[in-house]
């Protein structure tokens, strides 16, 4: 009797261990990204759970494989091609079908571009006055937690410093305080190796403004309010945005936690 107890034990203890993984085991999904007009496979597109801040890329096949669960959104982007959110559903997970997405190239109209010519006299020391160089510095107050660049093209510098040893938590509070959820994910999106690849060869905005849960607008009002330049805001790639906010956002909260 003694002995059937014990077995019995261990087959019961055996069911709940397995029920227990397979309640652990993370739900994925399959597919291949393709060319709406071609419907070739497109290889290195782009794909991120916007839930879950993971992503990953297609392979030579167009093929992809990404942790997810049902009623997830995946954005897809590439490149050249427009991007698009993907909401997984349950027979996508159940069936674990090789769904096909096709996306559409994107076209472009270049614009006329203008190429001012600077008379030079062939001297380094008279030249290189001649030529305009932009300087925007990042500095910090001490014991304000802030850092702030000023520059050629942030002319209201000093008026923003000096607004925010007065007033620092307000600065930034309609920006931050509304969106607590949106900016928490900033942490998740830096440890994701695929994401930060992704976001370092993007200039768009889109990826950024999809993974944080707000327009593309609202990230230059973002950064202006964190005193960046418009050189900045313009120019640098969603990668060091994502690492701007990130790092206005911490010294956000240091302020209004002091």
């Amino acid at each position: 009797m003694r002995y059937f107890v014990v077995f019995l034990f261990s087959i019961l203890s055996f069911s709940v261990f397995a029920q227990t993984k397979d309640a652990q085991k993370q739900e994925s999904v399959t597919g291949t990204i393709v060319s709406d007009i071609t419907l070739l496979p497109v290889p290195g597109v782009s794909i991120i759970n916007i839930n879950k801040v993971k992503g990953t890329t297609t392979d030579g096949k167009g093929n992809f494989t990404i942790e997810a669960n049902a009623n997830d959104t995946l954005h897809v982007s590439f490149i050249g091609y427009q991007s698009i959110k993907v909401r997984v559903t349950n027979d996508w997970i159940k069936n674990a079908t090789n769904t096909k997405i096709p996306l559409t190239e994107r076209s472009y109209t270049l614009e006329e571009v203008i190429i001012n010519k600077y008379s030079l006299t062939g001297y380094l020391q008279i030249d290189s006055k001649l030529a305009p160089v932009k300087e925007n510095y990042r500095y910090n107050i001490a014991g304000l937690y802030q850092g702030y660049e000023g520059g050629e093209n942030s002319p209201n510098a000093f008026k923003k410093i000096v607004s925010s040893v007065f007033n620092p938590a307000d600065l930034l509070h309609n920006v931050f305080g509304k969106k607590p959820t949106e900016m928490r994910r900033l942490r998740e999106m830096k440890k994701d190796d695929t994401v930060r690849n992704a976001l370092a060869n993007k200039f768009d905005r889109e990826t950024l403004a999809a993974l944080l849960g707000v327009d593309k607008n609202e990230i230059a009002e973002i950064l202006e309010r964190c005193n960046y330049s418009e050189q900045f805001i313009t120019t640098a790639n969603d990668l060091q945005i994502m690492d701007a906010i990130s790092g206005c956002y911490e010294e956000y909260k240091a302020v209004n936690k002091n």
